[in-house]
């Protein structure tokens, strides 16, 4: 497997996403693509500041800033980022060993929400065992495949909203979806 692109869909994201790419700005492999949705406050600076690739989307809408930013994406393997979601330690061996796989069309990980409410736990038990048992992660799992395949796909529908889940449902026609807990 080669490079992987990291693409991060963003829209008045400045209280997190210096966070969120500083975390992953640890790895030396990856291309990050931030792709903004017409930001009203300094989103768009912070990111730049961090010197991660930074573009405007022609189009608002998540499905339109990700499948522009995978249209400028360098990397083999896509890596489709909400900017409020963590990825687990080891996730770069996780999502290769996964893609290496020729059964294995694309993958996701568990939800892990960082909040100690036994409301949320229960939410996250219920959300990962859907994802588990029904192939149905969603897109604040953190969505990889390879590139051809999202290519071949003709990537994310536009839609308003739900892109995640008929994205979902197109690839697990195609093959079996890999699914990590976050450790």
């Amino acid at each position: 497997m080669g490079k992987i692109s990291i693409i991060i869909p963003v829209l008045n994201e400045a209280s997190i996403i210096q966070k969120t790419i500083s975390k992953l700005q640890k790895q030396l492999e990856i291309e990050i693509i931030v792709v903004d949705g017409g930001s009203q406050d300094n989103t768009i600076a912070l990111a730049q500041n961090l010197g991660v690739k930074v573009i405007r989307s022609p189009q608002a809408g998540r499905a339109n800033q990700m499948n522009f930013g995978a249209s400028l994406a360098t990397g083999d393997i896509l890596l489709f980022l909400h900017v409020d979601t963590c990825l687990p330690h080891g996730y770069l061996a996780l999502v290769t060993k996964a893609l290496s796989n020729s059964k294995t069309v694309a993958g996701a990980f568990e939800l892990a929400i960082d909040s100690p409410q036994k409301s949320l736990r229960f939410l996250e038990t219920i959300i990962n065992l859907r994802s588990r048992f029904l192939s149905l992660p969603y897109g604040d799992q953190a969505f990889f495949l390879k590139a051809s395949v999202f290519q071949e796909i003709n990537g994310f529908a536009d839609l308003p909203i739900m892109e995640d889940f008929e994205f979902i449902q197109r690839l697990k026609k195609r093959g079996k979806l890999a699914l990590f807990q976050r450790k």
